[in-house]
């Protein structure tokens, strides 16, 4: 299961986040000063580091987390090729600082030394994004290893029980806040699932030149290509598919988008693909992959 095409094509805000983790994590790691990393009681309500409170957003103690936490940031990159990088930037602050404020609160509650330093790194918003991985990303291929019933999203948990349980209650902890922040973002508290960023200020991720590959940065929320096809608003395609106008049918249905998404198109050709099809996932596939090898 990888989230889509390759690379952080319509994803410029998700490379951004990745490169800043990796940026943030390596010279604590050269400095020897990773296991100074994450937030404690005496930092937050003895002596406030500021320092603290940001590396802890973003940098990992250890190399393993580092790993399976680039790898799981890489793939939810496919939730801003979902709702576009202005919803998305919303999703990743609420869901920060939310998880930040949960950890403080309960450092501060439960005062427990064995849990001095929590664990570092952005376990909040990680742990967030898991909240709309198992209502909205479907299943697409189930199978059995020594008896067991798997899917492709087996996987992904387990990467995430394996961030997860790291390093016992510390990482337990903050990886429970990031839950409980993703799930008010879901429940749409104060409507925050409507807000989003300027337009001015995620494109500005866009036109950051961060090593990778040469066309990842293109449109930052939704924009009409996958890979290098054009979008096809007002183009019939030719084969035995139904025609339509787009005022002639309902507008498709939020799973049914989110399920052509998974499979790695982005958002505006999807809709388009289900309006020409009249909401068939199946046909709407079809049409995709056809203007896809042309």
């Amino acid at each position: 299961m990888n989230g889509g095409p390759s690379g952080f094509h319509n994803a410029p805000v998700a490379k951004t986040l990745v490169v800043a983790t990796a940026l943030f994590t390596v010279p604590f790691g050269i400095q020897g000063r990773s296991l100074k990393l994450g937030l404690s009681y005496e930092d937050v309500y003895q002596k406030l580091r500021i320092w603290k409170l940001i590396s802890s957003v973003f940098a990992f103690k250890s190399t393993p987390e580092l790993i399976f936490g680039l790898c799981l940031l890489y793939y939810f990159r496919v939730f801003e090729r979902q709702i576009g990088s202005n919803k998305y930037s919303v999703f990743i602050l609420f869901s920060v600082v939310v998880s930040l404020l949960f950890q403080i609160l309960a450092l501060g509650y439960l005062k427990d030394p064995s849990l001095n330093p929590l664990a570092s790194g952005p376990y909040g918003l990680i742990f967030a994004s898991y909240v709309p991985f198992f209502f909205d990303i479907p299943i697409s291929l189930r199978f059995r290893i020594f008896g067991l019933h798997l899917s492709d999203k087996s996987f992904i948990y387990l990467a995430g029980l394996q961030l997860l349980f790291s390093s016992w209650k510390q990482s337990i902890l903050p990886g429970i806040c990031g839950i409980l922040a993703g799930s008010l973002y879901r429940l749409n508290l104060f409507g925050i699932r409507k807000l989003k960023f300027p337009d001015v200020a995620t494109s500005i991720f866009s036109r950051l030149s961060w090593p990778s590959s040469n066309n990842s940065s293109q449109a930052s929320s939704g924009g009409g290509t996958i890979g290098n096809m054009p979008s096809y608003p007002g183009r019939q395609v030719e084969g035995n598919y139904p025609s339509t106008t787009h005022d002639a049918i309902p507008e498709p249905p939020e799973s049914s988008i989110a399920t052509l998404v998974s499979m790695g198109f982005d958002i505006d050709s999807a809709r388009l693909a289900l309006m020409q099809s009249r909401n068939d996932v199946s046909v709407a596939t079809n049409i995709l992959l056809e203007a896809q090898s042309r």
